[in-house]
């Protein structure tokens, strides 16, 4: 159950300010009021001022620090906070990192405010999730494996290409063309 409209308190970290606007209003409409942030340097700066008691913050963001650096630091300021990570490079490994650091949920793009909403709603796991019967192919376990050193890097792509031992344009075609969108 969803906290009374004086605590929903909405910080949204996402460097794409077009998509957090967008989402910004939809949670408005729900009767939440919105932060944004671009970094997590400004993430720093809104938690010595405000409170907030959800999160919605993007995975890969520009500047040093990624969404799992806000995750961690959310979530030492407040752990009851409901903390959902929104990604468009969804993988096994972000998503284990993201829940270790404190989110509640990892949702791959593109999702929607309710499915958001929906993700805070449910802080406690579920033992109904179906099992896949499929095996896991060659790519995915590529996959996993470039978006494991990803995260390792910080999302630098020269790096973690350095770390793989690919070129660097062959890992950006790679994450061009498996992105979740």
């Amino acid at each position: 159950m969803l906290p009374s409209s004086t605590e929903r308190l909405l910080l949204i970290v996402e460097d794409d300010a077009a998509f957090a606007r967008t989402l910004g209003r939809s949670f408005v409409r729900r009767g939440y009021q919105v932060l944004h942030a671009c970094s997590h340097e400004e993430v720093a700066l809104h938690l010595q001022q405000h409170q907030p008691a959800y999160a919605v913050v993007d995975l890969k963001l520009n500047g040093a620090a990624s969404g799992l650096t806000c995750v961690q630091t959310l979530h030492q300021h407040d752990n009851s906070m409901h903390i959902v990570v929104l990604t468009g490079f969804a993988s096994i490994a972000t998503a284990v990192e993201a829940i270790k650091l404190g989110a509640c949920h990892y949702l791959a793009k593109p999702s929607n405010t309710d499915d958001i909403e929906a993700a805070f709603a449910r802080v406690d796991g579920s033992v109904e999730v179906a099992l896949s019967q499929r095996s896991t192919s060659i790519k995915t376990l590529e996959w996993e494996r470039i978006h494991e050193a990803l995260a390792q890097a910080d999302f630098n792509i020269s790096e973690t290409a350095r770390r793989l031992g690919m070129h660097r344009r062959t890992l950006a075609r790679k994450l061009e063309k498996q992105q979740v969108k």
